[in-house]
């Protein structure tokens, strides 16, 4: 179990060389996931996107395997679910694979399939969230490399992860409906290195899906995931 932890709280972290190589422009993702010109291009300037989020919204994933819905309340964990929300409303996670998949504990996501986008969301660090609930089936949390260093990684808890609560991961959000479709998410592959021989965060980072692809083809992908709608007030707004 420690281990598995270790890979979470090493879920936002890039090593020195893995940021040459995406320095050096070696990463070729782009092409594997669509063109350079595929994604929300106000993606690259993440100081931009800190809109303050609704009270409650909810989002569509619609991935390979079906489709499941993410009810977020911003009073549960702000800063998480403001950043959640930006990222989202820029389709941050179109194209992307659930990349770490554990059997019984989480499913972990939020490398950008192109990694242009992932380089340039890597010191978009927030302030850590007061853990106001647990970590318990079907809630989301974003991943940590320690205090104050969440960026764009998230998981979603299998079961009961609540020894969780007291090492800071603050759930902002849970799965309302599709979490058959979450429990289905491939999970073949395991943990990633050194503690498995599923996909290499560091490379995934560098060279985007492309690598993912690759190596790895079974991976769940993230179609889309989009902001719900929400239905205006009954009677239509009411005139000033």
């Amino acid at each position: 179990m420690k281990a598995i932890v270790r890979g979470i709280l090493a879920g936002v972290a890039v090593t020195a060389a893995v940021m040459a190589a995406m320095a050096q422009g070696t990463a070729p993702a782009q092409k594997a996931a669509g063109s350079s010109t595929s994604y929300d291009k106000a993606l690259l300037n993440p100081a931009t996107l800190t809109a303050k989020a609704p009270e409650t919204f909810e989002v569509k994933f619609v991935t390979t395997e079906g489709d499941f819905v993410v009810l977020v309340h911003r009073a549960w964990a702000p800063l998480g679910a403001d950043r959640f929300y930006n990222l989202v409303k820029h389709h941050f996670f179109d194209g992307a694979a659930f990349y770490r998949v554990l059997k019984g504990f989480m499913a972990q996501f939020g490398m950008s399939a192109y990694p242009e986008v992932t380089k340039a969301w890597d010191r978009a660090e927030i302030k850590d969230d007061r853990v106001s609930q647990s970590n318990t089936r079907g809630k989301i949390t974003f991943a940590t490399a320690g205090a104050n260093t969440r960026t764009t990684q998230l998981f979603i808890s299998f079961g009961n992860n609540s020894f969780l609560d007291s090492q800071g991961f603050s759930p902002f959000g849970e799965v309302t409906s599709g979490m058959d479709v979450v429990d289905k998410l491939y999970n073949g592959y395991g943990d990633g290195p050194p503690d498995g021989k599923g996909p290499d965060q560091g490379k995934a980072t560098a060279q985007g899906r492309a690598y993912l692809e690759k190596n790895f083809p079974k991976l769940s992908i993230i179609k889309a995931a989009t902001l719900v709608a929400t239905a205006p007030p009954a009677g239509g707004a009411k005139k000033p």
